[in-house]
């Protein structure tokens, strides 16, 4: 057995543990809430307290914790989240219904600052300490002190409002018209982003500047190797391998930020989702929209790993 193989079994036998814990964590949250799930049920209703006994006595809410716990996991493992107390829908319904917008953002998101941070880190790198590295260095500082929603708000100004080329919000899907679905999800993509790109921008101009300083880079340009050549085929194969570690914390980053941009642009997605059922008092869809994002986190930064451990040739030459 190879040791990717032991290192990748062992990753994924900590997911377990790690699962459980998360959803711990938010069960104990959401249980010890001041938020009541038989008053949000009965919410305007004025129920008498025999009512809220006998539904707290259905739902299990007056078993132990320990008990509840047990049975929350295993509805969450047949795929039950829950009811919402607003809408009397099945959560899993609401969030498998949010969840590929959401998704969308985030992906979208990803791929802008990948490749904005590519292009400005590895031009920084190569011409490091002359202007092209100064104007990335201000670009990237200023990139990072912006946050998100701040980014979104100017955006809707001067792109949507002023200048009209896209909308200031809503969401077209991309089965109707996908010019539509890029024109209302650009600036929340670009909005959410660009942060993360700023940030990368920075690791990877150092790890590119790290790179060509190694001997083997100066023996190849010296060979006679065009420096398009090594850069392309042998600096940025070993020079992105500490930023794709990074990079799955960004991920995170992304998923969060979500719930800010979905709101700001009125996307149906996760993050709207939670902020409405928190505002409406839905303790159900809350619980449901956060184990799922957290769960969606740790599987990305799984695959991050695995893709860490395929790309890393001292891993790969390791048996």
């Amino acid at each position: 057995m190879t040791a990717i193989l032991r290192i990748l079994l062992r990753r994924i036998a900590l997911l377990v543990p790690l699962l459980l814990g998360i959803v711990l964590f938010v069960f104990l949250v959401m249980r010890f809430s001041d938020v009541d799930p038989a008053s949000a049920f009965f919410q305007g209703a004025n129920p008498t307290p025999e009512q809220l006994h006998q539904f707290r006595e259905e739902n299990g809410l007056l078993d132990p914790l320990p008990v509840r716990y047990v049975d929350f996991v295993g509805d969450l493992l047949h795929g039950d989240m829950g009811i919402s107390v607003l809408t009397r829908s099945e959560v899993v319904d609401q969030v498998t219904t949010a969840l590929p917008l959401t998704m969308q953002l985030t992906f979208l998101g990803l791929g802008i600052a990948v490749v904005v941070s590519l292009l400005l880190g590895v031009t920084a790198a190569i011409y490091r300490d002359r202007l092209p590295d100064q104007i990335v260095r201000v670009v990237s500082l200023t990139g990072v002190a912006a946050p998100g929603f701040w980014l979104a708000l100017l955006m809707i100004q001067y792109l949507a409002v002023d200048l009209g080329w896209f909308p200031t919000g809503g969401y077209i899907n991309p089965n109707d018209s996908f010019t539509g679905w890029l024109k209302t999800m650009t600036l929340p993509a670009l909005a959410l982003s660009l942060p993360v790109a700023a940030q990368m921008t920075r690791i990877i101009r150092t790890a590119v500047v790290e790179e060509l300083d190694k001997d083997y880079v100066r023996t190849a340009i010296g060979s006679g190797l065009p420096p398009v050549v090594v850069v392309g085929r042998n600096v940025l194969r070993n020079a992105l391998i500490n930023p794709l570690t990074v990079l799955g914390l960004r991920v995170g980053y992304l998923l969060g930020g979500a719930v800010v941009i979905e709101t700001i642009f009125s996307l149906p997605g996760m993050g709207k989702l939670m902020i409405d059922a928190v505002k409406n008092g839905d303790p159900a869809v809350v619980q449901g929209v956060v184990i799922t994002t957290a769960v969606g986190f740790v599987v990305v930064n799984l695959v991050i790993d695995i893709l860490y451990l395929l790309v890393n040739p001292r891993l790969r030459g390791t048996s």
